[in-house]
């Protein structure tokens, strides 16, 4: 073998291109490490699978293994794997041109949105020269698998120029020995590398060691087979990569060959730390390219309201930029998004009707996510609809259904989903509303968090069967079968009331009339011009914030003939006017805070005092 040293100069636009990578394609120092353990991870790899078709290999009882050494003493680090290694040409093809097919193609691709299937950082194999960025001068000592395979020893300083020359006594594969500049001497140092390689690095399918302790010690299970991992296995994992304490509460182990070939391993925590008011989540599933760690908080992998996901996402199809560093083409991120988050939803489905009591867990902790995506996101708002659980006047105080359980439950004559909203379920029961809903055997849903209305008015629809507020003027209700017990106004009284509650409130009403959904109540208000209900009204001020100027509503009132209230209205306007008027404007205050549409309760509390003040001031 000849010793003879060959110096080998970098062409002009080469030396541009190695220019970039050093200087300004990687946002962070410490991914030349990655990337050199992805080549030796690439080259054990190429090796393995020589060894299923060649017997005669170099060193065949080298184990395929990457070993790392640090020495801070003389700022140096050594990377080694018993892999494919390479012969002379191919040290220059491999590391002496930087893109293979050629400089200019590489400029090229660093202007456009990536290629499928390939990452530039493999088509082009720039991977390597991130070394430069913290090297002062790289030694690569390698040998061929072959047999007959000689040594060699490549050299650069990374300044336009590299040396070959032949190095006796190589085993197969390649060694790196990286004389580090002093201002990364950090590099040097055990710790260090430990950390880096346990943060990109952990699921290479090869034993990596740093001076002889193995680092990567965590299987990538979510390549394996579901059948063949044991649940100790997933929780080990879980705990491992979420940096968690317990196990999850749920997960979902997916893979797929098409659209995308997708490996994913996704978990549900056991608790909400959102919801405990200790921080906003933030989405923690990383996203891997054949093993190799690309980004450990990829945004756009998944909706911003399944930001309590923990996990990994392994796809061999992403077209990453030639640092691995973010995604290149936004238009495959947006389909991977859309497959896993489709898949999920699937998942939590068939969660809620397998396991209930699981889901209903979930739903406790994680419920006000699923509304956020349900009214906030137009894509997935059949999906998520299917998921949300409320509280019903069918079931127990506690107890939760969805609309397929509603629509089960339905009458044959019945139009619409109903529902609700109010502060609690006690106030919602105890207000006018649910009278003539329960008189006719009607279930409604019963809404008590502030997003609850947001959702309803997002989704406004399910399985072709409307969804509407029960203090809704858009709701008919049919005439009771039987006749309301006890006395009533003459038609002639009632129409006389109607119209001078009109008169009095003004604009405050657009309509009195009587009100069939009435029974024991007094009043109530529905409708509204320009409102769209009284819940469509609500929804527009949850948008605009609670101390946003907005215009009093124009209600219609309904008034309950056979309510003692209304009758005795009815004579209080024939002889004590200016009384009656202060208790019309006080039914219509009622029945504004029974609507949640008071805004401001000073000009009722000023009222009422007004109303107290005359009784009393009479038995004086």
């Amino acid at each position: 073998m000849s010793t003879k040293t060959s110096t080998h100069e970098f062409q002009a636009e080469t030396k541009q291109v190695l220019d970039i990578v050093v200087n300004s394609l990687y946002k962070d120092k410490e991914i030349f490490v990655r990337e050199l353990i992805s080549n030796a991870s690439d080259a054990l790899e190429k090796l393995r699978r020589i060894q299923l078709t060649e017997k005669e290999i170099a060193d065949d009882n080298l184990a395929l293994e990457i070993s790392v050494s640090t020495d801070d003493t003389s700022n140096q680090i050594t990377i080694q794997d018993f892999g494919v290694g390479m012969n002379n040409d191919e040290l220059v093809e491999n590391l002496g041109t930087i893109a293979h097919s050629g400089s200019k193609d590489f400029m090229e691709a660093l202007k456009t949105d990536g290629e499928k299937n390939d990452a530039l950082i493999g088509k082009f194999g720039v991977g390597f020269y991130s070394v430069f960025m913290v090297a002062e001068k790289v030694q690569a000592y390698t040998r061929s698998w072959k047999k007959d395979g000689d040594g060699y020893c490549w050299e650069s300083d990374g300044s336009g120029s590299y040396t070959i020359e032949g190095a006796e006594g190589q085993r197969r594969g390649t060694k790196l020995v990286i004389k580090l500049k002093d201002d990364f001497s950090e590099f040097a140092k055990e710790d260090r590398i430990k950390e880096i390689i346990k943060k990109y690095s952990a699921f290479v399918q090869f034993p990596v060691s740093v001076n002889g302790e193995k680092v990567n010690t965590v299987d990538a299970i979510w390549m394996r087979s579901k059948k063949e991992i044991k649940d100790e296995e997933y929780e080990e994992f879980y705990k491992f990569q979420s940096n968690e304490y317990e196990g999850p509460l749920m997960r979902m182990h997916f893979s797929a060959d098409a659209p995308l070939e997708i490996n994913s391993l996704l978990f549900v925590p056991k608790r909400n730390m959102e919801k405990m008011g200790m921080f906003r989540n933030e989405n923690k599933v990383a996203l891997h390219c054949r093993k190799v760690l690309i980004d450990s908080e990829p945004k756009g992998l998944f909706p911003e309201w399944l930001r309590f996901l923990r996990g990994v996402v392994d796809s061999s199809d992403i077209p990453l930029n030639v640092s691995r560093e973010s995604m290149q083409d936004s238009e495959l991120l947006r389909k991977l998004n859309q497959v896993l988050t489709k898949r999920f939803l699937r998942f939590l489905n068939e969660q809620s009707q397998k396991e209930e009591e699981k889901f209903l867990e979930f739903w406790n902790e994680f419920g006000n996510l699923v509304k956020e995506g349900a009214a906030t996101d137009f894509t997935y708002k059949e999906d998520l609809a299917k998921l949300l659980r409320f509280e019903s006047t069918a079931l127990d105080a506690g107890k939760l259904t969805g609309f397929d359980n509603y629509i089960d439950r339905m009458a044959s004559d019945q139009k619409e989903i109903l529902f609700l909203f109010g502060k609690s379920r006690e106030s919602i029961e105890s207000g006018p509303y649910l009278e003539a809903l329960k008189a006719r055997g009607l279930e409604v849903l019963l809404l008590t968090e502030p997003v609850d209305e947001y959702v309803m008015q997002s989704i406004r629809e399910y399985k072709e069967t409307k969804i509407i507020s029960a203090d809704s003027e858009e709701l008919k209700l049919e005439k009771l079968d039987q006749e309301k017990e006890g006395d009533s106004l003459n038609k002639k009284d009632t129409k006389s009331i109607c119209k001078w509650l009109k008169d009095t409130l003004k604009e405050k009403v657009s309509e009195v009339e009587v009100g069939e959904r009435l029974i024991d109540s007094p009043v109530c208000v529905v409708g509204g011009e320009g409102m769209g209900g009284a819940s469509a009204r609500r929804v527009m001020k949850m948008m605009q914030g609670m101390e946003a100027a907005m215009p009093a509503p124009s209600v219609k009132l309904l008034i309950n003939p056979f309510n003692t209230i209304i009758q005795g209205l009815s004579e209080l306007v024939k002889s004590d006017e200016s009384t009656a008027q202060l208790v019309a404007h006080q039914l219509l205050d009622n029945a504004m805070a029974s609507a949640n549409l008071m805004d401001d309760p000073r000009e009722m509390i000023a009222r009422s005092y007004e109303a107290l003040e005359k009784i009393t001031s009479k038995n004086k």
